[in-house]
């Protein structure tokens, strides 16, 4: 494998056909709910992230790394695309059954690599729908998907842990189906007779938090989101879900090790439900939650042992970061409340999971790249969004017009090479929202200022009047400047709006 550290990527410089273009392998791993105080190479101090906290230390651990939204879909929308969620319709959360909202005529991240010459992986959580229409059969060829997208090799499951249909999809077809057992799913109505969690609480080994929906089939003990029946033989359980996307990851890192390749791999921790595998049970101290994210942390190390026993560390990208920000209650009891102990899941940021305030989409953010990366800290800006541009950049892929509209290359600063990355970001919170050379505006809006207390009980952001904030000296948000900065108020509303009418 490649192992020659070339200037040319250091300064920006590619090389003619004289010489060998880089090709580094490159690994995306992506957490799901991850917060900005969650790592210990990030300050937590009640929880230890031991392969994380390496993984940091021998890269650039980034503290101004964003997601673009503070919830999942329109996060991975914008990795995948390189545009703006809030620019198209349908880009919310979504339902396991959804229809497919990626463009298959568009250029898409792995189809960055693709073109370069990369064979491409997706393992682990999906959740930009599967198919042309919610109306599909699960029981056929589901498509298309994430290999219409740009991905040689898929193993996903279709939303979230907490939804149904709670099976594997390999490629274009379910795993371990039973054709005597065919799968219907439905977000309207109940189908089948088995029991869910609002007609049988006596059933569930982790019990509904009220009102939040997780009481509809129960899989494996636990509640979900929407309605299942049939694939009994196909259905995961919790605890094994996450080990099983381990191996298919690694398997893939193995059967690629001689050519460059590009694995996004997706973790689903900590999103809820949260049951880890009984050898991280108890073992954080701070309930289900921690345990998960020990979990989590293992899982990262084990992709870095495979690496390194391979031989391809040293031209391996290892990209980790999270689609959003952090939330405790979010649909069960499972005690990542009462068994916080201190510890604190947004660092020093307010808000977090479906908030506008920055712990929604300020998240861990980590580049290892050995022997190219040059160890350290970086308070550069940068974003998921520019994954596209920057590594068309890296690759010397061009980007045609129309296409990652919202993308910068920003590569430089992924690699260590510049203290600055973007200037300007448009994030999505409840609203769109503008941050300018460490000026943070949020527009007026209506609104509770925290989601119900009896659910997640997070700032929102929300208020009827502007806000504005200097992030480089208060990046906890609790200094509202708008009053007394109206002309800076008035320079990042008019830009706000200028981007949000660009074509």
């Amino acid at each position: 494998m490649f192992s020659i550290l070339l200037l040319s990527v250091l300064t920006g410089v590619f090389h003619t056909a004289a010489s060998a273009q880089v090709k580094p392998n490159v690994i995306i791993i992506y957490a799901d709910d991850l917060g900005y105080g969650d790592l210990s190479c990030y300050g937590a101090t009640k929880i230890k992230t031991p392969h994380l906290d390496k993984l940091a230390g021998q890269g650039i651990r980034f503290t101004n790394g964003h997601s673009v939204a503070s919830v999942c879909t329109p996060s991975r929308y914008a990795l995948m695309t390189g545009q703006y969620p809030w620019r198209v319709p349908g880009t919310g959360i979504l339902p396991g059954d959804a229809a497919l909202i990626i463009p298959q005529d568009k250029l898409t991240l792995p189809k960055v690599f693709r073109q370069a010459g990369y064979e491409t992986g997706i393992v682990g959580k999906w959740h930009l729908g599967l198919g042309n229409a919610v109306a599909k059969d699960w029981n056929g060829t589901i498509q298309p998907g994430p290999n219409e997208t740009g991905f040689d090799y898929s193993f996903i499951f279709p939303a979230t842990a907490d939804r149904v249909p709670t099976v594997f999809v390999e490629n274009h077809h379910m795993v371990a189906l039973d054709p005597a057992d065919p799968v219907a799913v439905s977000y309207e109505k109940k189908i089948g007779d088995e029991p869910t969690g609002k007609e049988h609480p006596e059933l569930l080994k982790m019990k509904a938090a009220p009102d939040h929906g997780h009481d509809n089939t129960i899989v494996n003990g636990i509640g979900r989101i929407g309605y299942m029946s049939g694939g009994k033989l196909a259905r995961w359980t919790d605890e094994e879900m996450p080990l099983t996307f381990l191996l298919k990851a690694k398997q893939f890192i193995n059967d690629h090790d001689q050519s460059p390749f590009f694995l996004y791999y997706a973790l689903t921790e900590p999103h809820v439900p949260r049951m880890p595998s009984t050898v991280f049970k108890g073992k954080s101290g701070l309930g289900l939650r921690g345990d998960v994210i020990l979990q989590m942390d293992w899982s990262v190390g084990e992709i870095m042992k495979e690496v390194e026993r391979l031989g391809i560390a040293d031209n391996t990208i290892i990209i980790f970061s999270s689609d959003n920000g952090p939330v405790l209650n979010d649909g069960y009891e499972d005690e990542a409340v009462t068994k916080l102990n201190g510890h604190t899941p947004n660092g020093p940021l307010r808000g977090g999971k479906y908030s506008s305030l920055e712990a929604g989409t300020r998240v861990p953010f980590i580049i290892s790249w050995p022997g190219t990366v040059k160890p350290g800290v970086s308070d550069a800006l940068i974003c998921q969004i520019d994954f596209i541009a920057s590594f068309s950049a890296l690759l010397n892929q061009s980007v045609p017009a129309a296409n990652a509209r919202d993308s910068e290359n920003i590569l430089k600063a992924l690699l260590g090479q510049a203290a600055t990355g973007r200037s300007v970001l448009v994030k999505q919170g409840v609203i769109p929202y503008i941050i300018k050379d460490n000026w943070k505006y949020i527009p007026p809006n209506a609104g509770p200022g925290r989601t119900p207390a009896d659910k997640t009980n997070i700032e929102t952001g929300n208020l009827l009047q502007p806000q504005l904030y200097n992030l480089a000296e208060d990046l906890g948000e609790g200094n509202n400047l708008a009053a007394k900065h109206p002309a800076k108020v008035k320079e990042l509303a008019d830009l706000l709006e200028n981007i949000k009418h660009k074509n």
